[in-house]
């Protein structure tokens, strides 16, 4: 049974840090990709960043390139995601999920962060950047 957990969320001043976490339960190493997705009030879900499973590749939403760093302990089975630098306009309701399913594209692994493509999802934590 996959479960997924985020933590660390909380109200940070804008210019402020915070890590989130993602402990994850039953997603053994044929999983696919491990993602960030964020929903705002009103908004639809987006992709933030993922980390590949097959050989632990990240990639960023452009709107958190540079900011934002996805990284894994394996030991601990556990995602998480560095956020810096935020603003006002990163407050959301961040999940963390999952897939099992590949996704090739020209004969080549892609990573599209698009929630669609996400099998597992945890029940996600509220990040408020506010003064």
């Amino acid at each position: 049974q996959v479960q997924l957990a985020e933590s660390g969320g909380g109200l940070v001043q804008p210019g402020g840090s915070l890590r989130l976490s993602c402990a994850m339960s039953g997603v053994t190493s044929d999983f696919y990709s491990i993602g960030w997705f964020r929903q705002a009030p009103g908004k639809e879900r987006e992709g933030v960043s993922c980390i590949s499973n097959r050989d632990g590749s990240t990639y960023y939403a452009d709107s958190v390139k540079g900011r934002f760093t996805i990284s894994r302990d394996n030991a601990k089975n556990t995602v998480y995601l560095q956020m810096n630098s935020l603003k006002p306009e990163d407050t959301a309701v961040y999940y963390c999920a999952t897939t099992k399913q590949a996704i090739h594209a020209g004969g080549k692994y892609i990573y599209p962060l698009v929630a669609g493509v996400m099998d597992y999802w945890g029940k996600g934590t509220l990040v408020t950047v506010s003064s």
